[in-house]
């Protein structure tokens, strides 16, 4: 899939991966284990990322330019992304939704994903994402979400890619995975996912601003914009 938009260059000094603490291991059934420890994300609340993950879709205002929220996410890397199954504007979010994420890592068409996945679990903790295959997990993707002090937010991610399953495991890891998803892609998505959650400071604050003018029951760290400004 084609990405409908080019995205400017918004100027944005994206974090590196020596900004994080990863891991990427093979556990012995064979699947893909890769976890990321992020940098505290200023200005950024979990209230906040909440928000973000029930209104992914649609378009934002950003300098001045009306652009689809999932592209500005991730300026290089996002291509498209849908909540699938339900039409019309009171689309609806939550747990038992179905996302379809499409995205190629290093901004290279070789790396691409187009996958959908059910959402079974989004809450002010974070949110898991899993694919399944005639009933069986072949990939999982969770992000915890904390308070990192008056700072910002803690976020934590992992992903597995594979399958244990007795019969479905060695199938599907040795002979379809190679094919979807390889060590080169993990490595990847592991600097893609720590850019992406990094972008968060350069524009949900602002977004989630619009939302909540009053900054209402604590959702929102004081004067999270300011942080932004700090060295």
């Amino acid at each position: 899939m084609k990405k409908n938009w080019e995205m400017p260059d918004f100027g944005w000094q994206m974090k590196s991966l020596a900004s994080a603490e990863t891991s990427f291991e093979v556990t012995k059934n064979g699947v893909y284990d890769l976890r990321i420890v992020h940098s505290t994300i200023k200005g950024v609340s979990p209230k906040m990322l909440e928000w973000w993950f029930r209104n992914i879709g649609g378009d934002m205002t950003y300098r001045g330019h009306r652009y689809p929220r999932y592209l500005i996410w991730h300026p290089l890397d996002h291509i498209h992304w849908e909540l699938v199954g339900q039409k019309g504007k009171a689309q609806q979010v939550g747990v038992g939704s179905y996302f379809r994420i499409v995205e190629a890592f290093a901004n290279n068409p070789s790396y691409q994903i187009d996958s959908i996945e059910r959402v079974e679990k989004l809450d002010i903790t974070g949110i898991r994402l899993v694919r399944r295959i005639l009933g069986i997990e072949i990939f999982s993707l969770e992000h915890h979400f904390g308070q990192a002090g008056t700072e910002g937010s803690s976020y934590r991610s992992q992903m597995l890619v594979g399958s244990d399953h007795w019969l479905m495991g060695p199938l599907f890891n040795k002979l379809i995975r190679p094919f979807i998803f390889s060590k080169i892609m993990g490595r990847l998505w592991l600097k893609h996912n720590i850019e992406e959650v990094g972008n968060f400071e350069f524009f949900l604050p602002e977004l989630y601003r619009q939302y909540h003018p009053q900054f209402c029951d604590g959702d929102m760290i004081a004067e999270p914009w300011r942080l932004l400004q700090q060295p």
